[in-house]
């Protein structure tokens, strides 16, 4: 009876860790430059991509299909880590049917596109994520309404060469999924991007103490989240042996 009883619980935590949020939440694994940018599946769905700018150079890109009329949240959140009070990076949009504009020469432009500059606000709101405990600041926040059907390109970059954590979301229509590591991962990003670089540099990945160096509240949910998904996991590897 108890086995029946904690698979389910397991399971539900598993599920529970990641999609809870009010996005689809991924992590920037590799670097998203010009010739691999991210592929946003459905712009209409709301996803967080939680990336970093890792150097001054550094510009990240992602793309999406869209057509004619269709109205897209774009948006920008600062996570509160020491450090990034200041970091505010621009959205530049490109692709069919927006106006003409001037980009910096760090961003790689798109033939016969367009470009809409979104530039971060002059105050910034900032807001509290109970579920994993942490604290952002806004940065922008526009919804932004398509001019032309198809592919269209977001480029992340910060105008006074910083360098920092963000997270891009796009799309407000909330849907079950995710990376189903992401309280795992949440703790390890939680760290200021310059830190975690000179970490890497004089240490492998795996050895490091993501822990270390973090200057605010941490979430809360990794333990439990693991315990849960190990659970699980043991349980379902038991049933197989049998």
């Amino acid at each position: 009876m108890k086995r029946c009883f904690i698979l389910p619980f397991a399971v539900v935590l598993c599920i529970l860790a990641a999609p809870a949020l009010a996005h689809q939440p991924y992590f920037e694994e590799t670097d998203i430059a010009a010739g691999s940018a991210w592929p946003i599946k459905d712009a209409t769905i709301s996803t967080a991509v939680y990336s970093t700018l890792q150097s001054p150079d550094d510009v990240d890109y992602f793309t999406f299909e869209a057509t004619a009329g269709q109205d897209t949240l774009l948006s920008l959140t600062i996570p509160q880590i020491e450090g990034q009070e200041d970091f505010a990076p621009i959205i530049a949009l490109m692709g069919p049917g927006l106006p003409e504009n001037q980009l910096p020469a760090k961003v790689a432009p798109i033939e016969g596109a367009g470009v809409l500059i979104l530039p971060p606000p002059d105050n910034a709101s900032e807001f509290f994520e109970p579920f994993s405990r942490t604290s952002y600041w806004t940065r922008q926040k526009e919804r932004v309404l398509i001019p032309g059907n198809g592919t269209y390109t977001v480029a992340v970059y910060d105008q006074e060469n910083r360098t920092g954590r963000y997270v891009f979301v796009i799309g407000d229509r909330e849907v079950p999924g995710g990376d189903l590591a992401f309280p795992l991962k949440m703790k390890e990003y939680w760290t200021p991007a310059e830190e975690q670089g000179a970490q890497n540099q004089t240490s492998d990945k795996a050895s490091q103490s993501p822990g270390a160096g973090i200057p605010n509240p941490q979430p809360g949910f990794e333990v439990p989240a693991a315990l849960a998904c190990l659970a699980a996991a043991s349980h379902a590897a038991m049933k197989k042996r049998r």
